[in-house]
């Protein structure tokens, strides 16, 4: 009898017979193994099967799968949040030289492929896993780099990376930021970059597109300015020649400069309820000679205000914060209902035809669902949207097949009817 032709009672007892033991004595230590097939880069807790017991807190270990094949190689800590980011996905031997190599590219892609050294000195160097370097964000600014930290092993290894991050961004000093509760529980010691924040400096001047800005890391949200923003700031000057244009929620006036300076608005107004952000907008305004109309007020405030008095514009522009932070349904309607009436406000400033752009950097909203919420704010105030282009972040912010949900910001654009 052939094997595919197996009696029934020898095929029912093949089906249950456990799976063959795997011999873990040959896997290159110190190693992790994952429970489930997956190509994600953050494993969690319930993602995590067996590690070997040499592996200590922030060390680069050799991934396998659940059947005991070689998946890559990651960054370990037992005690995170994330207790394994893996940083490459790869069946060949991978060690700690993957991550020159991944530094080199993610530097080059921005400098050599994208070019953009020629239109700005901000941008986006590393973007955490959408360069293959979980855990680590790097911002450009001047001769700045601004160094966001998430992960116990990048923290290890930052201070050997920063003399090849200056040497090919060409940089000369680096400010690094590791949020308090997420380094207490990384195990991340405050002391670790005492040195090299202590040597940078607090204030840089940088330019984009022909407009610049201050970029001030003590008082700033973040990383004090928004790079993401870069090719939606430009595209906004396609629209305002001559025209009047409200900036809800300006921060620092990235919009509101581009309009002006770049687009020839006649008119600009820039409402945000942080006053440190204002005061940052106005150095702003000073060093490009742009005369613009700040406003200090809550943009759902001064909103309703506007719509009592029957003001408008021929643009609006709506950039507010994240307002979403958890996938919970329950937990994130408050955000989606906010998005719901600062739209269904912001429209209702816009002249018939005038142009709306609306963001959202909330990476739990879809671009989908968000769109929705717009649409449903347009139609409760009578009007209709004419969409013409739908964006989200520069080049500069790339986003690897295996970790979509890194996408965050969402730009809509259109003329309202």
């Amino acid at each position: 009898m052939s094997e595919d032709r197996l009696p029934p009672e020898t095929a029912e007892k093949a089906e249950k017979a456990p799976p063959a033991p795997i011999d873990r004595s040959t896997w290159q230590r110190p190693w992790a193994q994952l429970k489930y097939f997956t190509f994600q880069p953050a494993i969690f807790p319930r993602l995590l099967g067996q590690v070997s017991p040499d592996a200590r807190p922030g060390d680069f270990v050799t991934v396998y799968d659940k059947a005991g094949q070689r998946l890559g190689g990651g960054l370990f800590n037992p005690r995170a949040k994330i207790p394994l980011r893996v940083v490459s996905h790869s069946q060949d031997p991978v060690d700690e030289s993957y991550f020159e190599l991944a530094i080199r590219r993610a530097v080059a892609l921005r400098r050599e492929l994208f070019a953009l050294d020629a239109c700005t000195d901000a941008y986006r160097l590393i973007n955490s896993d959408g360069d293959g370097l979980s855990g680590l964000t790097i911002d450009r600014y001047g001769d700045t780099l601004l160094c966001e930290v998430y992960s116990l092993g990048i923290a290890q290894r930052l201070p050997r990376w920063l003399p090849l991050l200056h040497e090919l961004a060409g940089t000369k000093f680096a400010r690094v930021q590791v949020d308090h509760d997420l380094g207490s529980l990384e195990g991340i010691k405050p002391s670790t970059f005492k040195e090299t924040n202590e040597a940078a400096p607090m204030k840089v001047k940088i330019r984009e597109h022909g407009v610049r800005y201050e970029v001030d890391f003590g008082e700033g949200h973040k990383t004090g300015f928004f790079c993401d923003q870069r090719e939606n700031r430009k595209g906004i000057a396609r629209f305002t020649k001559g025209a009047r244009v409200l900036d809800l929620c300006c921060y620092t006036g990235g919009f509101s400069l581009c309009a002006k300076v770049l687009g020839g608005a006649e008119e600009v107004t820039s409402v945000d309820l942080d006053e440190a952000a204002i005061a940052q907008a106005k150095r702003n305004a000073n060093l490009n000679q742009a005369r613009l109309k700040f406003v200090h007020a809550d943009a759902f405030a001064y909103a309703r205000q506007m719509q009592t008095n029957g003001e408008s514009w021929d643009v609006v522009i709506l950039d507010p914060p994240k307002f979403i932070f958890t996938r919970d349904e329950a937990g994130n309607w408050e955000g989606r209902q906010k998005y719901e009436d600062l739209n269904q406000l912001a429209i209702s400033l816009v002249k018939p035809g005038g142009i709306f752009v609306t963001c959202s950097c909330s990476g739990l909203l879809s671009l989908e669902d968000f769109e929705q919420h717009v649409i449903k704010a347009a139609h409760r105030r009578h009007r209709r949207l004419q969409f013409f282009d739908r964006t989200g972040p520069g080049a500069d912010h790339p986003v690897y097949s295996n970790c979509l949900e890194s996408r965050y910001l969402k730009v809509l654009w259109s003329r309202v009817v």
